[in-house]
């Protein structure tokens, strides 16, 4: 009974996002498109997800690399919506968030400075200042660069692959279909992504040959 207790905020919430992102949207386009046509049903459909993200930003009053990057992706879906244009340019310019984000993260491996490391520290840093300090002491470990390179370019081209996938849909199916469709396949990109991340850092943790590398966990 105690474990429902202490779950419950977390399901009150889970159900409080899942309306925000895949009903209310889906809702208003269906109400509304009929009298004010595809752009502008889409343009109000888009405003529950939005507001709850600049909220969600605001509710934690942290700044860090990964709240740099959701700062970022809400900037980027708000300019997609400037300039007008049909309802499935709109659903397109939209997706130019992930794929600059899915970019960034190569562009980051392309130099050697991959983004998980910021991730990673920022993560740490709010949990363990001693895992902080150790990861700080060995990110220049082969096996521990190497496990933060991959996760940054499996992290990059996980996201630009969504916007492909994303970009099939918004051709393949109707505005309505795909106000729940493209929702559902972001939760499962995310999810996959950070799930991949889970299991390959425990991998590299038990697999490494120099020691058992530090937490890289960024999500």
């Amino acid at each position: 009974m105690n474990s429902l207790h202490r779950r419950a905020p977390r399901l009150a919430l889970l159900a409080l996002d899942l309306a925000v992102n895949f009903a209310a949207p889906a809702l208003i386009y269906d109400r509304m498109h009929a009298g004010w046509g595809d752009v502008d049903a889409l343009l109000a459909s888009s405003a529950p997800p939005v507001l709850w993200s600049i909220g969600s930003f605001v509710y934690r009053r942290r700044i860090d690399a990964l709240s740099l990057i959701a700062l970022a992706g809400i900037t980027l879906s708000l300019l997609a919506f400037v300039g007008g244009g049909s309802a499935r340019l709109l659903e397109l310019r939209e997706q130019m968030a992930t794929f600059l984000i899915g970019l960034a993260f190569l562009f980051s491996a392309a130099i050697g400075k991959p983004l998980i490391y910021p991730l990673a520290r920022a993560t740490m840093a709010r949990t363990s200042a001693r895992a902080l300090a150790d990861f700080d002491a060995r990110r220049d470990d082969p096996p521990v660069r190497h496990t933060i390179m991959v996760m940054t370019l499996v992290w990059g081209f996980g996201q630009v692959a969504h916007v492909g996938v994303s970009v099939a849909l918004i051709y393949s199916l109707p505005i309505g279909t795909y106000l729940v469709a493209g929702p559902v396949l972001g939760y499962a990109t995310m999810g996959g992504l950070a799930l991949w991340t889970l299991l390959y850092q425990r991998y590299r943790t038990r697999h490494v040959v120099l020691g058992k590398a530090p937490t890289t966990n960024a999500t």
